[in-house]
């Protein structure tokens, strides 16, 4: 019989897993890919939508297009996930697996940080993107704040990347010079691992005078007196304000037993959790890698294999290494990227790439060949 595994998320790490088992087993395989949205969107087209650069419509690539052997998509609301039966149920039924993998994310909790709701926005999702567009060309005077409320959180470098298209988008409205830009980021350095990322990126600040405020979270909004309140009780005023809200564990992976400290806690090296048959990829766990897509990707990479290991009995395959890279916006079309390596047992490293057009060209590229890979589509995202 037919090994069942089902697949919870669609993410980059659902995404990942699902095309490597269909290409490597066809239609040996049995999957069941599951996902409460009806489409993809890859997190940087959230910037687009943002700035009007990007309609929701034309960023969100729907998961109709699925068409790999062995793969059945089903759009589902998960309501319950039992890891010691490898039973999961959603609004449609139940489903037992042989393997389960868990790749769910994190979602946002704007309650979580008060005001933030009331006198904030946040970019973070689509729909808040969207809302971003509309409120943004209203913004012509005044003090901006990009502001970081929690951590662990998603695509580390998004909030550098907001402050400078932001930059951008007031200068071409020709307003740069009646507004300020502040960003509040909880690093001493915008991007630690890579002391050249950073030193670019605060170079970037420099020349676009945006004012750069390390170490320090934004505790709260004052929608009333309008200021942003830090984690050491300074005050920041404020005429719009874009957050990073607090990022945490779906309810219902929450209710499932499976979480210690918030997260998903996994063997770094297999991504299984403590339940056998059971694996966690991507922004769910507590691997110790950034938050964001690529990795999502690298350690569904390594899933496969032990999955396809052990249904073919092979050798077992080398463990996960932490290894993943982003691409960074730094304004005027130009982009820069960093790969990093976080589980070799060292510190954490990385190498910085340039800003530059050719880059902008290379992550249009990942983004179609995602597409291509995931979906069987052509073209850029």
């Amino acid at each position: 019989m037919k090994p069942s595994i089902v697949v919870l998320g669609a993410g980059f790490g659902g995404l990942e897993l699902s095309s490597i088992l269909s290409d490597a087993l066809g239609e040996r395989l049995d999957l069941t890919l599951i996902d409460q949205s009806d489409s993809f969107v890859f997190g940087y087209s959230k910037l687009d939508v943002m700035f009007g650069r990007e309609t929701p419509d034309a960023v969100r690539v729907p998961y109709r297009h699925i068409a790999k052997p062995g793969v059945t998509f089903r759009r589902e609301t998960i309501t319950a996930i039992d890891p010691e039966a490898r039973r999961v149920t959603t609004d449609a039924g139940t489903y037992d697996a042989d393997v389960l993998v868990v790749a769910l994310g994190a979602d946002y909790d704007m309650g979580a940080t008060p005001g933030l709701s009331e006198g904030g926005n946040e970019f973070y999702t689509v729909a808040g993107a969207e809302r971003l567009r509309d409120v943004l060309p209203a913004f012509s005077s005044g003090r901006a704040i990009v502001g970081v409320t929690s951590t662990p959180f998603k695509c580390p470098p998004a909030p550098s990347e907001a402050a400078l298209l932001l930059h951008d988008y007031l200068k071409a409205r020709g307003v740069r010079d009646a507004c300020e830009i502040s960003l509040v980021m909880p690093f001493g350095a915008p991007v630690p691992p890579s002391p050249e990322t950073s030193q670019a990126l605060l170079e970037a600040f420099r020349e676009r005078n945006v004012t750069w405020v390390p170490n320090r979270l934004v505790r709260a909004l004052d929608p009333g007196r309008r200021v942003a309140i830090l984690d050491d009780d300074s005050e920041m005023p404020y005429d719009l304000f874009l957050g990073i809200p607090k990022h945490r564990v779906p309810d219902v992976v929450a209710a499932s037993g499976m979480t210690e400290g918030g997260w998903v806690p996994v063997n770094p090296l297999t991504l299984e959790t403590r339940f056998p048959g059971v694996y966690a990829v991507g922004d769910v766990t507590s691997v110790g890698t950034p938050k964001a897509g690529v990795f999502s990707e690298g350690a569904a990479r390594v899933v496969a294999d032990e999955i396809v290991a052990a249904i073919e009995r092979g050798e077992q395959p080398p463990g996960y290494d932490g290894r993943g890279f982003c691409y960074i916006e730094f304004g005027a079309g130009r982009v820069g990227s960093v790969e990093v390596q976080f589980l070799s047992g060292q510190p954490p490293t990385g190498r910085y790439y340039g800003a530059s057009l050719a880059l902008a060209v290379e992550k249009k590229e990942f983004g179609a060949s995602r597409r291509a890979r995931w979906f069987g589509l052509n073209g850029a995202c």
